[in-house]
């Protein structure tokens, strides 16, 4: 199929996967000359109409010409594209290079005309949307600025494809046909377009996992035992609302049930469709079972077979193979090595999964890569949720085991808009995409809180990670930075999440503290000091204190102004029992609920009837739902008992409190910590709300374009290339970044001349890359008032460090005294454009005291940026100190931002150090790094990850 063109090699890197309008997932390729069999078969299959809408006439057959022309291009003035689905064409797209006549043309001439194909069976899944995204980068990529087409007036589906996808368009109507006229180049407009299509067709593939009609388990065991006979178990007994199917070919063939359950041989003998097949087989039985339920028309595979690339490289070329199969019949697949996927939802109630303990149904969405930790995750919410904020469970669960397709990314799409899921948790052992994810999670951490446990950055064996230069406390600062609530651990990761499922987000960082222990009022208020809250003085009632103190107390807190949020602890009194838990949780329940817009916690020790009772009466289950677990002898996940903890009955729900679910903490540290991370995302909502800008005043003293050309010429000298000074200098210059001047000196001689023109005082510095900005060593000396000091400072530097060969002197008048910084912008392959700041000096190196935001940054991002690093304080008048000029400071951050964004082949600057006075900067160190930018996947045509 991969022929040699006319003109070009077979463009293998046009090739992708993509998700369709509808959640199932076509590949569009290169149209070659071995597709001429295909393309007829394709062409026979449109309806009549529309061959009509694509040839303006009756267009029966295509001839042999036609079959010719449409299947040999030559990759550059001539391009087709076909979407396939296994295997066949399902549409197709084609452009042809034009002149100003409208002639065929080849280069220079910078436009084309396209036209479309689509299959009628295929139409309104968002394929020809999909093919137009990739037909444009590909006529980018070889000179094509815009595209013309023509299209009948009564041909609305392909006028909307055009006028809906953003670009620039100019149309006309002429001879009865309309002409459309668009350029190429990406707009805001159009990449808003491509991510909410994005996200409308991730999100739907994510849903026809979790929402099926009908499941098949394919290797379920003729015997109790076993995974595959497990998961069959576990979806029955949860009540699943579909068909569901069992599957081995083992089965005799008069076999029709097993346990009550259709039993089958094959996918294939299965009456109806099948929505979602769950994989149980050994891994060379795998493809067998994905041929048969792609030609069944199954939707998606959960692939719980272990043996891929957590194995080693024939694995990992397993795993791949297993992708390729399973895309090819437009199925998505969860896995492999996966631990599965629940769905509590009473119209659904899936539980595909072998998780030991029946999960409670809830508002909590959660996502874990690794499935011991989905166990264990499981398991926390089900403890806690049986005591501390009764029904507090999940919506849905994805472990995606080796994310060899369906990611966290494609399951926060789902979430975004998910009305049953008001929490996100998720654990990820790696990022493949952080530049995406970053995306996906700042757009939905402004409706839902996202709260995630990152790995340690070295991604598990079985995980594709796109290589990326920043460190793992980099990436974690720009998850921030997007709204993510980042913990460290999963015992946090559920501390929190219980917070934010059922209480409202504080309004700032004030707390009250009250309860019946001094010394644990203390704890908490220190606690809370520790976290950067503002606590006021715990209020003791005493061990006396009775449930109506309690309700009194919390009532008078909540309704005072100065308080945004309150810890209760509490202690057990000697001889309390059942009745005083549930007196106490009754009396904080009806306090709360008189100022429904503040959190409330209790901290307890040793009183796990008090958080039984705090939800026993506010239980929102659905009563279907109630009971314990159930966990049959023959389950494999048996010796996990000791996760287990058999929950309370669910109750009727209380009315006018089902919202107000107070969470409770064994430990005030504990609760503290989850409140911190609610008063941080709470702030994080605000600011979001009222985005910031970049001033135009910057723009003044901007030359965008005297840079590019610039940049350009640089550029022919080598690919990747470190500025020289001069070169620094003139570069920065056009945005407004003045660089001290400095002039070398490569003998003392050399030194005072240099003085001589720049003025005293000045300063003399060595350059070499081992005393470059290290002061502390001495290759520094700074004030040197005349002649005779300069002298005697260059001799000095000589005698200590060596020649001037090896020092690189230079000489470089004295800026205005000011607090040392360091602002630095790197292009990262995976992450993207990223900005950080910091104070210069080793002190701030040993405890990598360094700020980070994603460019381009706003004026706000940079406000925060200056004041997100521990030693912040030293700009702003710190014991007395001057504070100094940090409004410019901002703008000299913007400025940066503003020249990495401009020119993605600007890869890497440093400024450093610039001292900041208290009235303006001095830049005096700069070095510039230009090389061909990383491909940005994120500007380009959407496709599925491959790896």
């Amino acid at each position: 199929m991969q022929s040699a063109s006319d003109r070009h090699e077979y463009p293998a890197h046009w090739e992708a996967d993509v998700v369709l309008r509808d959640g199932g997932t076509a590949r569009i390729r290169p149209i070659t000359v071995d597709d001429a069999d295909r393309l007829v078969s394709f062409y026979e299959q449109v309806s009549d109409e529309s061959k009509y809408y694509r040839f303006f006439a009756p267009y029966p057959r295509l001839s042999a010409k036609d079959v010719h022309r449409f299947t040999h291009h030559d990759f550059v003035d001539r391009v087709g594209l076909a979407a396939t689905v296994g295997g066949e064409f399902i549409a197709t797209v084609r452009y042809d290079r034009i002149g100003a006549d409208g002639m065929p043309a080849s280069a220079p001439a910078d436009e084309a005309e396209v036209a479309f194909l689509v299959q009628d069976a295929h139409q309104g899944r968002g394929v020809a949307s999909a093919l137009l995204e990739h037909i444009g980068a590909v006529a980018r990529e070889r000179g094509i600025r815009r595209f013309a087409a023509e299209v009948l007036p009564a041909n609305v589906k392909m006028i909307k494809v055009f006028t809906d996808a953003g670009y620039t368009q100019k149309r006309s109507f002429e001879d009865g046909v309309v002409r459309l006229e668009f350029d190429l180049e990406p707009t805001d407009r159009s990449l808003a377009v491509q991510y909410a299509r994005e996200q409308r067709a991730e999100s739907r593939s994510v849903q026809r996992l979790l929402t099926p009609g009908s499941v098949a388990v394919v290797g379920v065991g003729r015997a109790p035992g076993g995974v595959g006979r497990s998961v069959l178990g576990n979806i029955k007994e949860y009540g699943f609302t579909g068909r569901l199917h069992a599957v081995n070919k083992a089965f005799p063939e008069e076999q029709k049930d097993l346990d009550g359950i259709p039993a089958h041989r094959s996918v294939r003998d299965i009456d109806g469709p099948v929505d979602l097949a769950v994989v149980a087989v050994p891994a060379e039985q795998v493809p067998e079972v994905v041929a048969e339920c792609g030609a069944h028309g199954v939707q998606g595979l959960v692939v719980l077979s272990a043996g891929y690339a957590e194995s080693g490289p024939d694995g990992r070329e397993r795993q791949r193979e297993l992708v390729r199969h399973a895309r090819a019949y437009g199925m998505r697949i969860i896995g492999p090595n996966a631990f599965g996927i629940i769905n509590t939802s009473p119209d659904v109630r899936l539980n595909a999964s072998l998780a030991p303990e029946t999960p409670r149904p809830g508002r909590i969405g959660l996502f874990a890569q690794s499935g011991a930790i989905g166990i264990a995750l499981l398991s926390r919410l089900h403890r806690r949720g049986a005591g501390v904020t009764g029904v507090t469970g999940v919506s849905t669960f994805v472990s995606s085991g080796n994310r060899a397709d369906v990611s966290g990314n494609d399951v926060l799409q789902y979430w975004y808009d998910d009305p049953d899921t008001d929490v996100v948790l998720m654990y990820l052992e790696s990022i493949g995409n952080p530049r995406k994810f970053t995306r996906l999670a700042r757009r939905t951490a402004a409706a839902k809180p996202l709260v995630v446990v990152q790995g340690s950055g070295t991604a598990p064996q079985g995980h594709a990670v796109r290589a990326t230069r920043l460190p793992h406390a980099t990436v974690s600062a720009l998850l921030r930075q997007a709204g993510v609530i980042r913990v460290d651990t999963i015992t946090e990761l559920v501390d929190t999440g219980l917070l934010l499922a059922r209480q409202p987000l504080p309004a700032g960082p004030r707390v009250a503290i009250l309860g019946n222990s001094e010394s644990l009022g203390l704890l908490t208020y220190d606690a809370c000091v520790a976290e950067g809250l503002r606590p006021s003085t715990p209020l003791d009632l005493t061990t006396a204190a009775t449930p109506e103190d309690f309700h009194a107390a919390l009532a008078r807190a909540l309704a005072d102004d100065s308080c945004d949020a309150v810890i209760v602890t509490a202690i057990p009194a000697v001889g309390e029992g059942t009745a005083g838990d549930a007196a106490l949780a009754e009396a904080l329940r009806s306090a709360a609920e008189q100022v429904p817009g503040k959190p409330v916690l209790v901290v307890h020790v040793e009183l796990g009837g008090l958080a039984e009772a705090l939800s026993a009466a506010t239980s929102t289950a659905p009563q279907a739902a109630a009971g314990p677990p159930k966990i049959r002898a023959d389950h494999p996940f048996r010796a996990l008992d000791r996760l287990r903890a058999t929950p309370a009955p669910a109750q009727p729900p209380a009315p006018g409190n089902s919202d107000r679910l107070i969470p409770a903490y064994p430990a005030a540290e504990r609760a503290v910590r989850a409140l911190a991370d609610a008063v941080q995302y709470a702030q994080w909502r605000r600011e979001a709300a009222e985005p910031g800008k970049v001033p135009e005043s910057i723009d003044a003293d901007i030359d965008a374009k005297g840079a590019a050309a610039l940049i350009d010429g640089l550029l022919t000298r080598g690919q990747g290339l470190t500025l020289g000074t001069e070169d620094t200098c003139e570069l920065l210059a056009r945005y407004g970044i003045q660089v001290h001047r400095a002039l070398p000196a490569a003998s003392a001689d050399d030194a005072l001349r240099a003085a001589a023109t720049l003025g005293y005082p000045v300063a003399l510095k060595a350059t070499a890359p081992h005393l470059r900005h290290r002061a502390d060593l001495g290759g520094v000396r700074l004030d040197l008032a005349d002649e005779e000091q300069l002298r005697r400072a260059y001799t000095e530097l000589t005698e200590l460090f060596g020649t001037p060969e090896e020092l690189r002197p230079v000489v470089q008048g004295m800026a205005p005294r000011g607090v040392d910084t360091v602002i630095r912008a790197v292009i990262d392959p995976a992450a993207g454009a990223v900005l950080s700041f910091g104070l210069a000096g080793a002190a701030s190196q040993l405890l990598d005291d360094t700020a980070h935001r994603l460019i381009p940054v706003t004026d706000r991002e940079a406000a925060t940026l200056v004041r997100s690093i521990r030693t912040a304080p030293l700009l702003f008048g710190w014991r007395g100190s001057t504070p100094v000029d940090t409004p410019a400071l901002e703008e000299l951050l913007l400025r940066v931002s503003r020249l990495v964004d401009d020119h993605p082949e600007v890869v890497a600057v440093t400024l450093e150090p610039v001292v900041v006075a208290p009235r303006g900067l001095s830049v005096l160190g700069a070095s510039v790094r230009l090389a061909p930018p990383p491909a940005r996947d994120d500007l380009g045509p959407r496709t599925l990850p491959t790896y």
